[in-house]
């Protein structure tokens, strides 16, 4: 297998995550829930409107993943979607904006303002929170996950830098 295959399907896979990770940012202009989970400890910006859209973004992803992969689409897939519920898209969402969550508790903690960059955890805490609440129903291979920890990083600081260009974000970073 090709290294550029093993980087598109480690991507495609984790696209669920991906989209949830951005989804509060870009619905923020919903009308509802707009309160804080836990403004102490993890400021203003982490509501729950966040957390009901990133799960729904992921497991709607997923489900679109599942309906593709029922047509023919299978050259990016690296599980038989067939085998598998939404649920799993249910908790790659959920589980970036848990990371997202917990990453936002521990910036607090060292004191780092909301929206201040803090390298690395910015760019991963999504990674690690997606991996881990759907290794429940499903641990990717050793080289997606190795994808996910290099890509992340070069596509969340352009996909910010994309989001300052266009006025989505405040900071490129």
């Amino acid at each position: 297998m090709s290294i550029t295959l093993t980087i598109m399907q480690a991507l495609y896979f984790f696209l669920p995550a991906y989209l949830a990770n951005m989804s509060p940012t870009l619905f923020r202009w919903l009308p509802f829930l707009d309160k804080p989970i836990w403004e102490v400890k993890l400021g203003k910006n982490k509501t729950w409107r966040g957390v009901v859209v990133a799960s729904v973004i992921g497991t709607v992803v997923f489900w679109l993943q599942k309906v593709a992969y029922n047509s023919g689409f299978t050259s990016l897939a690296i599980i038989d979607y067939h085998d598998f519920p939404i649920l799993l898209g249910f908790l790659l969402g959920f589980g970036a904006i848990v990371g997202d969550a917990v990453k936002s508790y521990y910036k607090r903690k060292a004191e780092i303002k909301p929206g201040e960059p803090w390298f690395g955890f910015d760019q991963l805490d999504f990674v690690i929170g997606g991996l881990i609440l759907s290794s429940v129903l499903y641990v990717p291979p050793v080289e997606v996950d190795v994808v996910l920890f290099v890509a992340t990083p070069i596509l969340h600081i352009a996909a910010n830098h994309i989001g300052y260009w266009v006025g989505i974000q405040k900071v490129k970073f």
